[in-house]
């Protein structure tokens, strides 16, 4: 069955991990979904969770489900805030959409210590500092 599936690629859809601001205590950090393609995407359905080993025991957080309508061409959506106590997690974004009647999807995953100040780059079209899985 799976075999009768077409293969569609998923190219010019990105998500970052983006720091927002920071104080004395902690940094803000928010998780987009960054369309740099020139057509819209619909029906756009992302899973997040985070799962891996902390002081020896393993951890997994709660799956969480997102949905956006629309996501225009060359925009993008904010999906959830994102605790830096999960940074030492794998954090992996689920993501399925349509263009036309053809569907897509891709998962993104964010390795354990991935997402610190040298990794950092100027993320596109979000124009903030983080960390980007395209």
């Amino acid at each position: 069955m799976i075999k009768d599936l077409p293969e569609n690629n998923v190219t010019d859809i990105a998500v970052a991990v983006a720091l927002e601001g920071e104080n004395i205590e902690t940094k803000i950090f928010h998780v987009y979904l960054i369309n740099l393609k020139n057509e819209a995407i619909e029906n756009v359905l992302i899973t997040s969770k985070g799962y891996g080993e902390k002081d020896g025991e393993k951890v997994k957080t709660s799956t969480l489900r997102h949905m956006f309508p629309l996501v225009e061409a060359g925009s993008y959506k904010q999906i959830e805030l994102i605790d830096e106590q999960t940074f030492g997690l794998n954090n992996e974004y689920w993501l399925s959409y349509y263009i036309g009647s053809q569907i897509y999807d891709k998962k993104f995953i964010f390795l354990p210590e991935s997402i610190i100040d040298s990794n950092f780059i100027k993320l596109p079209v979000v124009n903030k500092p983080g960390v980007m899985i395209k």
